[in-house]
């Protein structure tokens, strides 16, 4: 399926990270959302995202290597890549953006943010569930 991708990240301690390019990021614990594209196929992409063992090519990557970080929910939406920015901004207006993460191929401030609810997320996309991974859904978001 082509289309969009929202993990729902949780990160269990306060960190700093080196983020490729970006450099050294400071991430509170809590909730994250990161919004992709994938017009090669969603399931592909987030399983590729849901490895830890990988090479490290997008700021996602540096995220989600680190032990402390796993991905609790993922949602998906059929949809061009100007769905991923429209997603994005909708996330921008209901949470706190990490500038200029994952969005070095845009004009959007931020493809990762930061909030305590990301409950609204179920209004506008579906739930993505992938065979083999046991991802916390019921953990709320």
């Amino acid at each position: 399926m082509k289309g969009i991708y929202v993990l729902i990240i949780k990160i269990n301690a306060s960190k700093k990270l080196k983020i490729g390019a970006l450099g050294e990021i400071v991430f509170s614990a809590g909730l994250y959302a990161y919004v992709g594209s994938a017009q090669g196929g969603i399931e592909s992409r987030v399983k590729r995202h849901m490895r830890k063992e990988k090479r490290l090519f997008w700021h996602i990557d540096y995220l989600l290597a680190d032990d402390a970080v796993e991905v609790v929910q993922i949602y998906c939406l059929v949809g061009d890549k100007m769905c991923e920015c429209q997603t994005a901004q909708l996330l921008d207006r209901h949470s706190e953006a990490i500038l200029n993460f994952g969005c070095s191929d845009c004009h959007c401030s931020s493809h990762l943010f930061s909030s305590d609810n990301f409950a609204f997320l179920k209004d506008h996309m579906k739930p993505l569930a992938l065979p083999g991974y046991n991802l916390n859904l019921t953990h709320r978001i």
